[in-house]
């Protein structure tokens, strides 16, 4: 099967994060074919190639997200026009995942590649787009890892630093009355509470991460009042603080609940801030198969916020200024640049490991 068939296949494939049973299915039967040993669990499939005393991860995600509004063309009937492949996940990630698997494909018809040197475990997981069953549940599974490459497309660009996300539920408590009698008598509108708080939160800054820049509060919900006419008591707000390596999520929070008037309680705090070092040996093999001479940061959360202290890197074909946007597409250009990058990228971590 040519790079373009398999990208269109999967793009054929309706996965919408929580339903990805066929398009794992689909893999799972082409790894097979090729000579794997495929695992499952659930809808998270994953096999591996070669032999030795490291382990890498390559992983990509099956899943999408929702066919927006806005679409020209028909998002789950993938149409080659112009040497582009459009349709939903596209770019977002079915590029990755294809350039990942006939990375595998090449390896396992050549599997002496990687004999004595290390093992390539190739992990095609589900539910990333909604942070549920997928790579994160399946770690212990994997078993060890000494580095991983988190498939998402970033124009070949190997992303070293990634941002969290820290969401805060905020309460503002006033008390409440007649708006008609609030001058005169002991009352306190909580929607007010909540807007100095608000304006407090704005002005908040935060040393600049190299790579990914400031970090910035943002108020995304707010909610207060039961009548026009009478003064609010209370008045919830949710916060979105997407983190940069070296901020501590538990501290960030306690931090707020002292300097703002509202009551702060954690309502996510699970997707990490993520960075590797420039000496890692995947960073190393990462920018000497793309060519780059710096990395660059992902302000975009992904499932690299799941691995723990491993190193790793976030990089794929495809541009993420088209993920979940209508008119996804991917270029067979950028398709065919992925799979000699990842086919460089797992040979040149073996090799950056053992020059040590």
């Amino acid at each position: 099967m040519t790079p373009a068939a398999l990208l269109e296949a999967l793009v054929a494939t309706p996965s919408v994060s929580g339903n990805e049973t066929a398009i794992a299915d689909q893999v799972a039967s082409w790894a097979e074919g090729w000579g794997a040993r495929v695992h499952r669990q659930g809808n998270n499939v994953w096999f591996s190639v070669g032999q030795g005393p490291r382990r890498l991860l390559v992983n990509s995600h099956l899943d999408t997200v929702p066919p927006c509004s806005g679409w020209t063309l028909e998002p789950l009937q993938p149409l080659w026009r112009e040497g582009r492949l459009y349709g939903l996940g596209s770019n977002d990630a079915k590029g990755c995942v294809t350039a990942m698997l006939l990375a595998a494909r090449e390896l396992l018809a050549a599997p002496q590649a990687l004999e004595g040197k290390g093992e390539a475990v190739f992990a095609f997981t589900a539910e990333e787009e909604t942070g549920g069953k997928g790579l994160g549940t399946l770690l212990g599974d994997l078993g060890p890892l000494d580095a991983a490459v988190v498939g998402e497309p970033t124009g070949l660009k190997p992303c070293t630093a990634q941002r969290g996300m820290l969401l805060l539920r905020c309460v503002a408590h006033g008390t409440s009355g007649h708006v008609a009698h609030a001058h005169t008598t002991q009352t306190e509108n909580a929607i007010h509470v909540a807007a100095r708080d608000i304006a407090a939160l704005a002005e908040l800054r935060f040393l600049p991460h190299p790579l990914l820049g400031e970090a910035r509060a943002q108020v995304t919900q707010i909610q207060g009042g039961l009548a026009r006419n009478q003064v609010p008591d209370r008045c919830e707000f949710f916060v979105d603080l997407r983190t940069t390596p070296g901020m501590d999520h538990a501290a960030l929070a306690l931090q707020l609940g002292r300097t703002l008037k509202s009551e702060v309680t954690v309502h996510s705090a699970r997707y990490l801030p993520k960075g590797t070092a420039p000496g890692e040996p995947i960073v190393r093999a990462a920018m000497a198969a793309s060519g780059n001479t710096a990395p660059v940061g992902s302000s975009t959360t992904s499932d690299w916020a799941f691995l723990g202290e491993i190193p790793a890197v976030k990089v794929g074909p495809g541009d993420t200024l088209r993920s979940h946007r209508p008119d996804e597409h991917l270029a067979l250009v950028e398709l065919e640049a992925g799979i000699t990058f990842y086919q460089k990228l797992i040979r040149g971590y073996f090799e950056e490991v053992a020059r040590g």
